[in-house]
């Protein structure tokens, strides 16, 4: 039963004034906190299916006979898969409702987790690795649909940040829970997590998630239409805008990503202790979604990411130029480092909702659109800064320094050179 306050909450989102291109949301279908951890959860299968298996990257690696860099493949195979199917699962869920989608992909998520623990051969992994981030495209792209469907502006960003400060308990956690299972089982387990958390959230979902997108807002699937829609959300500047800054910043994360085992245990050598390392920087980017939500409605979304989105370019440049004087000490880099993605936690959530905002009628393909910038785009970056990588950490931290710049000169082209605007 919700509270009296979750109920006001969903009675006031239900009656936003909006355009008539752009619906008012939806009655909340659940409680406003249930709502929060379940959309947490349905985004956290996604960390989960990278971070969990960081600790056993290097047994993979020496029983299938792979090299140092090439086990990140294990990463960057699923993180291509989950990219260019958002494009798909958006107009899906636009036409046929969220929970068809959602389930079927719930469905494909657990099932390619058990056959990822079956691998025989390195081929093998990688392709039901892909097939994985196929299916966990569906959650995301449908969980952020939902998040829309219900709320708007800054009321989106604070759902979205809080359902941040969740997630990020999955990346705090998952290399731990990665390295205990390798204490007492070989990394095929790993997997085992992940079927077992995609069938949790199956039932959960299936049983108190109703439906979000009535038939009366559905909208045609055919080509034209298809074409029509995405060409709308290019011909939207603030959402093209703030969808390719998106993708270009997520390519530092993803970048951090695929190469924070080897930069921890290889450059600093902090040995088993690299899950807590990685699980302080994953707190930080928590506490600043946290933060966030209780800013958000009060100082507005373009003044807080752009602020952040400063902040990250000058302590990343910062950062390269202390380590290229000083050396490549711990005490130097991980300060900095844990500041740089406070910054991001500030961005990432806020960016999001405004990319969002114009395009509640096509909730579903807006989503898409954001979650394939920020994966298929973003991983490719990513990538590209990570075999770049040489026993330094010097080369990332210029890709991070460049990928702020490049991002902040997209957020000028798209709010014209005025920044911090109270809109």
């Amino acid at each position: 039963m919700r509270t009296r306050k979750e109920a006001g909450l969903a009675e006031a989102t239900a009656t936003l004034p909006a355009g008539a291109s752009d619906p008012p949301p939806v009655r909340l279908p659940i409680g406003t906190g249930e709502f929060v951890v379940m959309i947490a959860a349905l985004m956290a299968l996604n960390a989960l299916a990278i971070d969990v298996m960081l600790p056993a990257l290097d047994d993979i690696a020496g029983e299938m006979g792979v090299s140092g860099n090439d086990q990140q493949l294990v990463i960057y195979a699923y993180i291509l898969g989950f990219g260019v199917p958002q494009l798909a699962y958006g107009p899906l869920s636009d036409r046929y409702g969220r929970r068809p989608v959602l389930f079927a992909a719930l469905a494909g998520y657990t099932i390619t987790g058990l056959l990822c623990s079956l691998a025989t051969g390195f081929g093998m992994l990688l392709a039901m690795r892909f097939a994985q981030g196929v299916f966990a495209s569906g959650c995301r792209v449908v969980a952020v649909g939902i998040v829309r469907d219900v709320f708007m502006g800054r009321g989106m960003a604070r759902i979205m940040s809080l359902v941040m400060t969740i997630f990020m308990v999955v990346p705090i956690l998952a290399p731990s829970i990665g390295q205990l299972i390798l204490f007492v089982a070989p990394w095929e387990w790993t997997f085992g997590i992940l079927a077992l958390a995609g069938g949790l959230v199956f039932l959960w979902t299936y049983t108190r998630l109703a439906e979000t997108r009535p038939p009366a807002r559905r909208t045609p699937l055919n080509l034209y239409s298809i074409i029509a829609d995405y060409s709308e959300v290019v011909r939207t500047p603030v959402t093209f805008g703030y969808v390719a800054a998106s993708g270009v910043i997520f390519g530092a994360l993803f970048a951090f990503i695929g190469t924070a085992e080897q930069v921890y245990t290889e450059v600093f050598d902090t040995g088993e202790s690299f899950v807590l390392w990685f699980a302080g920087v994953a707190l930080m980017l928590s506490a600043a979604n946290f933060t966030n939500s209780r800013l958000v409605e009060r100082f507005g979304m373009r003044r807080i990411s752009h602020g952040a989105l400063i902040g990250f370019c000058a302590l990343s440049f910062l950062l390269v130029v202390l380590l290229s004087v000083f050396g490549e000490q711990f005490r130097i880099f991980y300060p900095v480092f844990t500041l740089i993605f406070a910054c991001f936690g500030l961005i990432g959530s806020n960016f999001n909702a405004l990319a969002m905002e114009p395009l509640g009628r096509i909730a579903g393909t807006a989503s898409a659109a954001q979650g394939f910038a920020t994966t298929t785009v973003s991983s490719l970056i990513g990538w590209a800064i990570g075999t770049r990588y040489d026993g330094s950490v010097i080369p990332v931290m210029t890709g991070f320094a460049v990928l702020g710049l490049v991002s902040l000169a997209i957020v000028l082209i798209t709010e014209r050179g005025r920044l911090f605007s109270a809109r």
